[in-house]
Protein backbone atom coordinates (compact mmCIF):
# COMPACT_ATOMS: atom_id res chain seq x y z
CA UNK A 1 0.00 0.00 0.00
CA UNK A 2 1.45 3.30 -0.82
CA UNK A 3 0.51 6.67 0.22
CA UNK A 4 0.50 9.17 -2.65
CA UNK A 5 1.25 13.17 -1.18
CA UNK A 6 -1.08 15.59 -2.41
CA UNK A 7 0.51 19.09 -2.98
CA UNK A 8 -0.50 21.36 -0.08
CA UNK A 9 -1.73 23.79 -2.70
CA UNK A 10 -4.02 21.15 -4.34
CA UNK A 11 -5.65 20.62 -0.48
CA UNK A 12 -6.80 24.31 -0.11
CA UNK A 13 -7.86 25.11 -3.32
CA UNK A 14 -10.08 21.80 -2.78
CA UNK A 15 -11.19 23.27 0.17
CA UNK A 16 -12.16 26.87 -1.47
CA UNK A 17 -13.91 24.97 -4.03
CA UNK A 18 -16.27 22.98 -1.51
CA UNK A 19 -16.64 25.87 0.79
CA UNK A 20 -18.16 27.80 -2.36
CA UNK A 21 -20.00 24.88 -3.87
CA UNK A 22 -21.42 24.65 -0.23
CA UNK A 23 -22.31 28.28 -0.58
CA UNK A 24 -23.81 27.47 -4.04
CA UNK A 25 -25.83 25.13 -3.12
CA UNK A 26 -27.04 26.47 -0.17
CA UNK A 27 -29.25 29.20 -1.90
CA UNK A 28 -31.88 26.88 -2.94
CA UNK A 29 -32.88 25.84 0.43
CA UNK A 30 -32.69 29.26 1.64
CA UNK A 31 -34.63 30.53 -1.58
CA UNK A 32 -37.26 28.06 -0.99
CA UNK A 33 -37.74 28.64 2.90
CA UNK A 34 -37.89 32.12 2.57
CA UNK A 35 -40.50 32.29 -0.03
CA UNK A 36 -42.59 30.07 2.27
CA UNK A 37 -42.00 32.56 5.13
CA UNK A 38 -43.17 35.19 2.49
CA UNK A 39 -46.33 33.54 2.14
CA UNK A 40 -47.01 32.70 5.56
CA UNK A 41 -46.34 36.58 7.15
CA UNK A 42 -47.86 38.14 3.90
CA UNK A 43 -50.94 35.53 4.52
CA UNK A 44 -51.31 34.78 0.27
CA UNK A 45 -54.46 33.16 -0.33
CA UNK A 46 -53.24 29.96 -1.91
CA UNK A 47 -51.24 29.56 1.21
CA UNK A 48 -53.59 29.83 3.74
CA UNK A 49 -55.75 27.56 2.02
CA UNK A 50 -53.36 25.11 1.72
CA UNK A 51 -52.17 25.96 5.60
CA UNK A 52 -55.96 24.98 6.42
CA UNK A 53 -56.02 21.96 4.05
CA UNK A 54 -53.64 20.13 6.14
CA UNK A 55 -55.10 21.06 9.57
CA UNK A 56 -53.51 24.07 11.03
CA UNK A 57 -55.11 27.18 12.25
CA UNK A 58 -54.22 30.41 10.29
CA UNK A 59 -53.39 31.61 13.17
CA UNK A 60 -50.34 30.11 13.63
CA UNK A 61 -48.99 31.71 10.39
CA UNK A 62 -47.51 34.59 11.60
CA UNK A 63 -45.71 32.33 14.23
CA UNK A 64 -44.34 29.88 12.35
CA UNK A 65 -43.24 32.38 9.41
CA UNK A 66 -41.16 34.06 12.57
CA UNK A 67 -39.08 30.05 13.53
CA UNK A 68 -39.03 29.66 9.88
CA UNK A 69 -36.92 33.15 9.47
CA UNK A 70 -34.88 32.46 12.36
CA UNK A 71 -33.89 29.23 11.14
CA UNK A 72 -32.98 30.62 7.87
CA UNK A 73 -31.11 33.50 9.59
CA UNK A 74 -29.12 30.70 11.92
CA UNK A 75 -28.50 29.14 9.02
CA UNK A 76 -27.10 31.54 7.07
CA UNK A 77 -24.62 32.95 10.09
CA UNK A 78 -20.96 30.96 9.80
CA UNK A 79 -20.87 30.75 13.42
CA UNK A 80 -24.52 28.88 13.96
CA UNK A 81 -24.80 27.45 10.82
CA UNK A 82 -24.87 23.72 11.85
CA UNK A 83 -27.81 24.76 14.62
CA UNK A 84 -29.51 26.37 11.69
CA UNK A 85 -28.99 22.71 9.54
CA UNK A 86 -30.53 21.03 12.89
CA UNK A 87 -33.78 23.31 13.62
CA UNK A 88 -34.45 23.43 9.74
CA UNK A 89 -34.34 19.77 9.67
CA UNK A 90 -36.69 19.45 12.54
CA UNK A 91 -38.95 22.14 11.03
CA UNK A 92 -38.80 20.65 7.81
CA UNK A 93 -39.56 17.20 9.47
CA UNK A 94 -42.74 18.66 10.81
CA UNK A 95 -43.84 19.57 7.34
CA UNK A 96 -42.88 16.08 5.93
CA UNK A 97 -45.22 15.10 9.60
CA UNK A 98 -48.33 16.85 8.16
CA UNK A 99 -48.58 15.57 4.55
CA UNK A 100 -47.74 12.11 5.86
CA UNK A 101 -50.62 12.35 8.69
CA UNK A 102 -53.24 13.43 5.94
CA UNK A 103 -51.86 10.58 3.41
CA UNK A 104 -50.10 12.89 0.60
CA UNK A 105 -46.51 11.21 0.28
CA UNK A 106 -45.94 13.65 -2.75
CA UNK A 107 -45.81 17.31 -1.23
CA UNK A 108 -43.23 15.51 1.30
CA UNK A 109 -40.43 15.85 -1.44
CA UNK A 110 -40.46 19.48 -1.19
CA UNK A 111 -39.49 19.82 2.32
CA UNK A 112 -37.50 16.36 2.06
CA UNK A 113 -35.36 17.99 -0.87
CA UNK A 114 -35.26 21.29 1.00
CA UNK A 115 -33.74 19.62 4.32
CA UNK A 116 -31.42 17.31 2.02
CA UNK A 117 -30.13 20.41 -0.09
CA UNK A 118 -29.29 22.59 3.30
CA UNK A 119 -27.20 19.37 4.80
CA UNK A 120 -25.71 19.00 1.73
CA UNK A 121 -24.81 23.13 1.66
CA UNK A 122 -23.50 22.91 4.92
CA UNK A 123 -21.28 19.82 4.71
CA UNK A 124 -19.25 21.34 1.85
CA UNK A 125 -19.67 24.63 3.33
CA UNK A 126 -18.00 23.45 7.19
CA UNK A 127 -14.92 21.74 7.59
CA UNK A 128 -15.40 20.69 11.39
CA UNK A 129 -18.83 18.72 9.89
CA UNK A 130 -16.64 17.14 6.54
CA UNK A 131 -14.28 15.64 9.45
CA UNK A 132 -17.37 14.73 12.40
CA UNK A 133 -19.18 12.92 9.48
CA UNK A 134 -16.27 12.00 6.59
CA UNK A 135 -17.07 9.46 3.63
CA UNK A 136 -15.43 6.28 3.84
CA UNK A 137 -13.77 4.89 1.34
CA UNK A 138 -13.01 1.07 0.60
CA UNK A 139 -9.15 0.95 0.68
CA UNK A 140 -8.85 -2.78 0.37
CA UNK A 141 -7.71 -3.77 -2.73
Amino acid sequence: MSVVAVPAHDTTRLKHWLVWAGRIVSVLPVLILLSSARWKLTRQPFYVAEWGRIGYSPNALTGIGLVQLTCVALYLIPRTAVLGTVLLTGYLGGAIASYVRIGEPYPVLVPLSTALLAWLGIYLREERLRSLLPFRRNTAR
